[in-house]
């Protein structure tokens, strides 16, 4: 695939291009004057042709954020990147460059018509994301494998596909083969695929279709459950009790304790572990099931709050509104009668008249928003009590349950350090007949070893636990702060805000009226 300007130096895309470009195939004559002197901005463009450059790389696009249709067509570029930002991409043609392979299109899911003719690719994948394609040219490339077509299967709006003057297109079932593959494709190499050669690829290959339809019903239902399982331990974690419905936080307290696997092979351990086990899990358990009901309430009344709040702002929207619309009529009549007066007196008057309304209509809007402002207060107050009662009481409960663990463990220790003091006891009478490994058993070479042993593994688990509540009373606790932080500096920005636009409208009222055009008074 040579063309005559392959041995032109390339070219780079560059804002000198890219600004010549803009112009070219911007609004011409006049208008196209104006924008040339008032300067483009690149993250307007919605349209941008660049073919038959001799553009080797794509690059410094990152700007044209709005761009729907890119043409790079009739170029030597050899890798798909630099499209990153271009996430409204919609139509896209790389036709006739020297691309290789498929990539950098991950981020372009808003992608509906992609053109990859006459380049050098061998294999079509790496397009998961482009979820909404429909139209697909990746015709005159070196693909020559027909299970390259079964990838497509993926793109449920796929309808017009062109593979023509690829290698595959010269085996004997080609036709039927993509017909039967692609049940919902309406034009193959831009002719619309009729009944008879579909039915024909239906019969043929229904048998490997229905194994096809099998295996990726399961992988479906696999990934539902993936995901599933994602949202599932999302939910979790924004109530702070991510893996403590199970045996997660008991088996983590002996990930890494080597002592507590030694110990396990003394008589009655088994047992005793199982025993323990068993306890703190069902504490884990009820601080789960605690979690999520907690995580409701919180949940509750952050709702209940937003929605006595937007109440709130609608109703001081609604009075605001009425107050401007009945000063207008008034300064509209005013103004009238200025304008259609012919005495300087009634003049003054009116102007008078225009100005106390205009001071009105000021105190009248600020007494609403200082009004607005003691509402809010008292319910962001009220909202604040309650959401750090809400949690105060989760955190005393959660600390009552991690004191069950701890208690668990602390029994559980006393009872290990019982068996394992009894075992040296009949170690050293001779009076132990069990088999134990040559590391357990260099455990009970006296008093002192064995008793560091267990308590070492009794650290071990309580620095666990202790680590795994101060985790979750902290998330917790920082999420109180900046809810209620959030509530407190949003209601001042809204303040400022109003503030502003009530003094930016009085103040344009003002301005208009100082400078009103009496047209020729009579005194």
């Amino acid at each position: 695939m040579i063309r005559l300007y392959d041995a032109i130096e390339p070219n780079v895309i560059d804002e000198e291009l890219l600004k010549l470009a803009v112009e070219e195939q911007g609004p011409q004559e006049a208008a196209g004057q104006v924008a040339k002197q008032e300067g483009i901005n690149f993250k307007d463009v919605k349209s941008l042709k660049l073919d038959f450059q001799n553009i080797l790389r794509i690059d410094n696009l990152w700007q044209f954020v709005s761009l729907t249709k890119l043409q790079l067509d009739n170029n030597i570029i050899e890798k798909i990147d630099g499209l990153e930002s271009l996430v409204n991409l919609v139509w896209l043609d790389l036709s006739f460059n020297n691309i290789e392979s498929i990539e950098g299109l991950d981020t372009l899911v808003n992608l509906e018509d992609l053109s990859l003719f006459s380049n050098r690719i061998a294999k079509m994948d790496a397009m998961d994301s482009l979820v909404k394609l429909q139209v697909f040219s990746i015709g005159n490339n070196i693909l020559d494998n027909l299970l390259n077509v079964i990838y497509l299967r993926r793109f449920k709006f796929l309808r017009s596909l062109n593979l023509a003057g690829n290698p595959i297109c010269e085996e004997e079932d080609y036709k039927l083969f993509v017909t039967a593959y692609l049940p919902d494709l309406v034009y193959l190499d831009f002719r619309l695929i009729d009944a008879h050669t579909r039915e024909l690829g239906d019969t043929k290959y229904q048998y490997s279709i229905y194994e096809l339809k099998h295996r990726e019903n399961q992988i479906q239902i696999k990934l539902e459950e993936e995901q599933a399982n994602i949202a599932e331990l999302e939910k979790h974690k924004a109530a702070y009790v991510e893996y403590l419905n199970g045996p997660y936080l008991f088996d983590s307290l002996y990930l890494e304790d080597i002592e507590a696997a030694k110990l396990a092979y003394l008589p009655g351990v088994p047992e005793l572990l199982e025993t323990y086990k068993t306890k703190f899990v069902a504490v884990c358990q009820s601080l789960f099931d605690y979690g999520l009901i907690q995580q409701e309430k919180r949940k509750a009344e952050v709702a209940l709050f937003y929605e006595c709040l937007e109440e709130a702002l609608q109703d001081n929207r609604a009075q605001g509104l009425k107050t401007i619309d009945d000063f207008e009529k008034i300064h509209s009549e005013l103004l009238n009668t200025i304008r259609n007066a012919s005495e300087l007196q009634v003049v003054d008057t009116k102007m008078n008249e225009c100005a106390e309304e205009i001071n009105r209509l000021f105190d009248v809007l600020m007494t609403l928003e200082m009004q607005l402002v003691e509402q809010l207060e008292e319910s962001i107050n009220s909202f604040e009590r309650n959401i750090i009662d809400i949690v105060g009481v989760f955190v005393e409960n959660v600390q009552g349950l991690m004191a069950q663990c701890r208690d668990l463990e602390n029994h559980h220790h006393e009872k290990l350090l019982e068996i394992s003091i009894n075992t040296l006891e009949k170690i050293v009478k001779s009076e132990f007949d069990e088999d134990l490994p040559d590391d357990v058993r260099a455990l009970f070479s006296d008093k002192d070893t064995v008793v560091n042993a267990v308590g070492a593994s009794h650290d071990i688990h309580l620095l666990r636990i202790d680590n795994r509540e101060d985790e979750l009373i902290t998330k917790v606790t920082s999420w109180c702060t900046a809810i209620v932080d959030k509530v407190h500096n949003d209601e001042h920005d809204r303040n400022r805000k109003r503030v502003k636009e009530i003094n930016q409208y009085v103040d344009y009222l003002q301005n208009e009226l100082d400078n009103f055009d009496f047209g020729d008074l009579v005194d």
